[in-house]
């Protein structure tokens, strides 16, 4: 045989054995402890030979190791010159009477070590390759008849079927009996490697219920309520689908299949929400759960599957907040999210920066006087590669998350020291801040709080704190214990964004709080619209009967806060009067408006002090 013909054959051989030697490390079978079903062949196998030795041999890369033995203490031996190994090679049987008779193994090591006689039988999975063999061996030579070779192929026959049982355990979800994960990415990439490179494929998700529903229902419910809705759940994937078509049970309470190439997404879609809404609609418990099913687009030959699995799921998220339960997946809302993912992560090195988070100050006027008697400290993050990071966009999920004490602290901590600064240089301010429903959570939030003031030698009231009504609302009882002990404490309470959460006579009357914010929304466009001024009005007049001072905030022009001025609000925040400022930037604002104020009202002004401030004279 010339050069140019035993090339390829090498090649051929070695990618045979790569192969092979990677469908035995899928079994991770190698170097595990040993199993009495394996044993309980083995010993069969001695004995039906009557023979010392027995093992169920493993050909690895470079040694034959044993899943199971009899007679023989090591765990391995070196592949080279081992029968077994050859068995693999060949994946036939190999039987040898006498091994010093035999020219290959005459001089190999288990010769010297006193073997004689080998049999042995290969170990083939049903892709065709093998794992090694079962044999026996003795220390004299011997015959082998018909009937022993079959045999010994016969217990091969049942290794082999012990081993893909043992690997179907790890393939298939025990409560729905359906392939699970592992199974789903293992045949996906074959899928990849069977069907044309650039076809495009749908991945379908099928989600059963939210995190919340099934938290609801674990602790309302018995614990076999959650088996009862996957078996339920899979049993009806399997009668819509029919027979042929597989699905796969990838986590706890969700479901994966492929559709079946040619299916495109216009002919999908109608069919996944028809069927969906019939289920939702016969569901016993609709209540409890209620399925979103997430679609993937991907291409073959260039999918990875934990990114077409993780395309689904974020599918899935969208489709629930849709009102046929459907959604296909959106690159563009999934870079929103995956977005926000790693912001939560960076802001948790912000946190411990020193020099990425900031607060500014937006002021607040007293409506009668024009004084600005108090501001709102605001967060600001400039992210070191990403800039400046607006807080409707942080903010949301910040406060969702584990962060949120943390960040508060931050905040509560800054914000007094800047407040401290401001009173050694005259100015009397309250200063604003807003809390998230995680730290109304916290027991020991008011000693926290009054604890931070104390120890600059600040007053309680100097302190507001800002809490939505819908923080509030999320866990009531908590919250409201929370509130009483701030407030008792002397710092001050305002509820935020009034108007958007559940407000009702009832929630203010309760409220411990000294301060109502309208919202934003709405004071635009007061001036024009008579329904919102009627609104604004009765909100005004309500809150100030129920002894609450009221702020608008996001007052923008001189026309709405004449209104406000006429509708007896208290006092006012928005553009009109300043944006949000850096703290010094705040500072030579106030001392311009105490200037501008003091000269319309024709006050003295006391000569500037040292510290460079400037006080009203009485």
């Amino acid at each position: 045989m010339n050069n140019n013909q035993a090339q390829p054959m090498t090649i051929s051989c070695h990618i045979t054995e790569a192969r092979r030697l990677q469908a035995l490390r899928k079994l991770n079978l190698l170097d595990t402890p040993p199993s009495e079903a394996f044993d309980r062949i083995t010993r069969m196998a001695a004995r039906f030979f009557n023979l010392p030795i027995a093992a169920v041999s493993l050909t690895d890369a470079n040694r034959q190791w044993f899943k199971s033995r009899v007679g023989v203490e090591h765990t391995s031996i070196p592949r080279m010159q081992a029968p077994c190994g050859a068995v693999a090679d060949s994946r036939d049987v190999l039987v040898i009477a006498d091994l010093l008779a035999d020219a290959g193994y005459c001089d190999s090591p288990l010769a010297a070590g006193g073997v004689r006689y080998y049999a042995g039988a290969p170990l083939i999975t049903q892709d065709g390759h093998c794992l090694g063999a079962l044999c026996v061996l003795g220390n004299a030579p011997r015959e082998t008849t018909p009937e022993e070779l079959g045999s010994l192929q016969d217990l091969a026959g049942m290794v082999m079927a012990q081993i893909e049982m043992m690997h179907a355990i790890g393939r298939v979800d025990p409560v729905s009996g359906l392939p699970n994960r592992t199974q789903f990415i293992e045949d996906f990439q074959d899928m990849q490697k069977d069907r044309p490179s650039g076809e495009w494929r749908l991945a379908i998700l099928i989600n059963l219920a939210t995190p919340e529903q099934l938290a609801h229902a674990a602790r309302a419910m018995d614990s076999v309520y959650l088996d009862d809705l996957v078996n339920d759940a899979a049993a009806w994937i399997r009668d819509e689908l029919g027979d042929g078509r597989k699905v796969y049970h990838v986590a706890t309470t969700q479901f994966a299949l492929l559709a079946a190439p040619g299916i495109t997404l216009d002919a999908c879609l109608p069919v996944i929400e028809a069927k969906i809404a019939g289920a939702i609609a016969s569901i016993k418990t609709s209540f409890v759960a209620t399925p979103a099913v997430g679609v993937a687009p991907f291409e073959v030959g260039t999918a990875d599957c934990l990114s077409v699995l993780r395309r689904a799921q974020s599918a899935v998220q969208d489709a629930l907040e849709r009102s046929s339960h459907v959604a296909v997946y959106s690159a563009h809302e999934d870079r929103l999210y995956r977005r926000r993912f790693t912001l939560l992560g960076d802001f948790a090195r912000a946190l411990a920066s020193g020099d990425q988070l900031r607060l500014v100050y937006q002021p607040r006027i007293d409506i009668a006087s024009g004084l600005c008697v108090g501001a709102e400290a605001l967060l600001r993050w400039n992210h070191p590669t990403l800039g400046a990071i607006g807080p409707a966009e942080f903010i949301p999920f910040i406060e969702r998350s584990r962060l949120a004490q943390a960040t508060t602290a931050w905040v509560l901590e800054t914000a007094l020291a800047q407040q401290r600064a401001w009173r050694e240089a005259g100015m009397a301010l309250q200063l604003s801040l807003n809390v998230s429903a995680a730290n109304l959570l916290e027991p020991d939030l008011a000693g926290r709080v009054t604890g931070a003031l104390d120890r600059r030698g600040l007053p309680r009231d100097c302190l507001e704190l800002e809490i939505t009504e819908s923080a509030i609302m999320e866990q009531p009882a908590r919250a409201h214990a929370t509130l009483e002990a701030i407030a008792a404490s002397g710092v001050h309470l305002a509820i935020d964004d009034f108007g958007t959460g559940y407000s009702s006579l009832a929630y203010l009357q309760r409220m411990p709080a000294d301060v109502v914010k309208i919202d934003q929304s709405f004071i635009r466009e007061l001036e024009t619209d008579t329904r919102q001024q009627g609104l604004v009005k009765a909100m005004i007049s309500l809150s100030q009967d129920l002894g609450h001072r009221v702020v608008a905030e996001g007052v923008e022009n001189e026309a709405v806060l004449a209104f406000l001025r006429e509708a007896g609000c208290d006092e006012a925040q928005g553009y009109l009067f300043a944006r949000p400022l850096e703290a010094d930037v705040f500072t030579a604002w106030y001392v311009g408006r105490m200037v501008a104020q003091a000269q319309q009202l024709s006050l003295n002004i006391a000569p500037m002090p040292a510290n460079g401030m400037v006080v009203a004279a009485s």
